[in-house]
């Protein structure tokens, strides 16, 4: 019996020595567990931290981009706006302009319409004076119309110019100027209208032959046709300008250009 009391006293010992030291092992498990749970949530505070950090890294960067780009489309519409608005003076200088052409075209029809309408004066016959007589009012009027249309036509207005010669052609066909102005009718059209211009050209070869403007007329009638690709009709031109006019400036550049090799 002192035996197996003896037994049973050393397995409660032992039964406890087991029992602390599985509840020591335990709390050593829950420490080591505690301390990989902080450093765990000292490593996810520290990325989302991080992560924190770089996205207002980023949106600092979109948004100056942003504030670059406005200045930039602000700085392009002032640019904008600036060029508008030189275009709109432009363009109410040249409503000015033209405007201001068609009233002097006007003021001169109706000039002109007041001279038609008054006689012509002729000055009174006398020793000195025999034969002599002031210029009628209709002549007057074509060399005013006439030196019209050539300031216009130097001033770079071939639309103003054009009008006058036209206006001197159908009020005065038989004036001196008359074919002086048919063929600067045809410059005016040069760079427009081709086709009108060699039509003005023609015209003063077939109503002005002996003018010393025909020779010119039937050389840039060839240029005409030169630049349309019909080289064909480009020498028939030029060989008419050859035949017709050979002493003029003009049969010379015609005589160039069917010969280009000598």
């Amino acid at each position: 019996m002192r035996h197996l009391g003896a037994v049973a006293t050393a397995c409660v010992a032992l039964s406890a020595c087991a029992l602390k030291g599985d509840v020591r092992r335990v709390e050593l498990e829950v420490r080591q567990l505690r301390a990989d749970m902080a450093r765990a949530d000292s490593a996810r505070a520290e990325f989302l931290d991080f992560t924190f950090q770089q996205i207002i890294a980023l949106q600092r960067q979109v948004l100056d981009s942003l504030e670059a780009q406005d200045r930039r489309v602000a700085l392009q519409l002032g640019t904008v706006r600036t060029d508008l608005t030189e275009v709109q003076r432009q363009l109410v200088q040249i409503q000015e302009l033209t405007g201001q052409s068609q009233q002097r075209l006007s003021e001169l029809q109706r000039r002109l319409q007041e001279r038609e309408r008054q006689p012509a004066v002729v000055a009174p016959a006398g020793p000195d004076s025999a034969g002599a007589a002031v210029p009628a009012a209709g002549e007057e009027s074509a060399e005013y119309i006439y030196d019209v249309a050539i300031r216009q036509l130097d001033r770079g207005s071939p639309q103003t110019a054009r009008s006058a010669f036209q206006m001197l052609l159908q009020q005065y066909p038989d004036h001196p100027r008359a074919e002086h102005a048919q063929f600067h009718l045809g410059e005016t059209w040069e760079r427009s209208d081709p086709d009108s211009a060699a039509a003005a050209y023609e015209s003063v070869v077939r109503n002005y032959p002996n003018s010393p403007r025909a020779p010119t007329a039937l050389y840039r009638l060839g240029l005409i046709a030169e630049q349309r690709g019909d080289m064909d009709a480009a020498r028939v031109y030029y060989t008419r300008v050859v035949s017709g006019y050979p002493q003029s400036d003009a049969a010379q550049l015609a005589r160039a250009k069917l010969n280009p090799e000598h």
